[in-house]
């Protein structure tokens, strides 16, 4: 491993779930010490990859190398890994370029077979940055603070077993309460996440704005939210609720809510930042990742009138 303080250094991040993913992770690395960079693992990858790698000549973040000095990291999977990958940077100002390996891949910029391509111009410093939103979160009960963390994609309000009793707030005031599976609070980017599947509109990742979105609620008024990202979105589980909550963040960070227990999001100053390689818009790959049938299935109609 290299000691030079003026060399480069890129965070990769990966898993060792899938043979491509090994196969891309050790071509990365080959490529950035062909290119005189510093590869840079966190403690997790560097012991998941000894068996395929010498992992000994690679950095370790924390150790070797801080968030500071990282020029860029370079994400290896699906959206799964870019959520890791951000939760290792947070609070830096380090990009993150995300190679899909995964099924849809969202966040990803580039495929896997664009991967020479990729590097190539990360190591050029051909990208873009692009700022993504992300929520504080806090849970407390009766006073007490249970959790204080964050979410790029969304925090969840969850049931365990039975339906939960809650009350929605906007601001500090009350909108709506009912009983339901759950209540998701996101971002734009979050989106096309967990608050799509639950109904939620599709935001695109320059607006500025908060959504909440309804579980399956057992109500007359379900429908999603959009707020401004000023506003704080509440979610209390009623003290008369059978049981407990939960809560996720981002599908990763898991807090137990008892009966009475309020999550609160609001906007965090520590944006996400992805480095685009693409120049697509994002109605593209809106379009891509979710296979939209954008010539529709009743056929073309010629200027005469009659459908080809």
């Amino acid at each position: 491993m290299t000691r030079d303080v003026d060399a480069r250094r890129f965070l990769v991040v990966s898993h060792t779930h899938r043979t491509e993913a090994v196969a891309a992770t050790v071509a990365v690395v080959a490529a950035l010490r062909a290119a005189g960079a510093v590869p840079v693992f966190d403690e997790h990858d560097r012991e998941e990859f000894a068996p395929h790698l010498d992992v000994e000549s690679i950095a370790q973040l924390g150790r070797d190398a801080d968030l500071a000095q990282l020029e860029a990291a370079i994400v290896l999977g699906g959206d799964g890994t870019i959520l890791r990958a951000a939760e290792l940077l947070r609070g830096s100002q380090c990009p993150i370029v995300g190679v899909n390996l995964g099924h849809v891949g969202f966040l990803a910029e580039m495929e896997s077979f664009d991967l020479d391509e990729t590097i190539a111009r990360v190591l050029r410093r051909d990208y873009v940055v692009e700022e993504r939103l992300t929520l504080d979160v806090r849970a407390s009960c009766e006073g007490e603070l249970i959790a204080e963390t964050w979410a790029l994609n969304e925090a969840s309000v969850e049931k365990q077993r039975r339906m939960l009793e809650v009350e929605i707030g906007v601001d500090g005031r009350p909108v709506s309460n009912f009983a339901c599976d759950g209540v998701v609070l996101a971002t734009p980017t979050g989106s096309t996440a967990y608050a799509f599947s639950a109904g939620g509109p599709v935001v695109w990742p320059g607006v500025q704005a908060m959504l909440m979105v309804p579980i399956a609620a057992h109500a007359l008024f379900d429908r999603p939210l959009v707020t401004g990202t000023d506003s704080v979105l509440s979610v209390r589980i009623l003290p008369e609720n059978v049981g407990p909550g939960v809560m996720w963040c981002d599908g990763r960070r898991r807090t137990e809510l008892p009966a009475g227990s309020t999550v609160r999001v609001s906007r965090s100053e520590h944006a996400v930042r992805l480095a685009r390689l693409d120049e697509g818009v994002f109605s593209d790959r809106l379009v891509r990742k979710f296979h939209l049938p954008v010539s529709g299935w009743r056929g073309s109609r010629r200027e005469d009138g009659a459908v080809a």
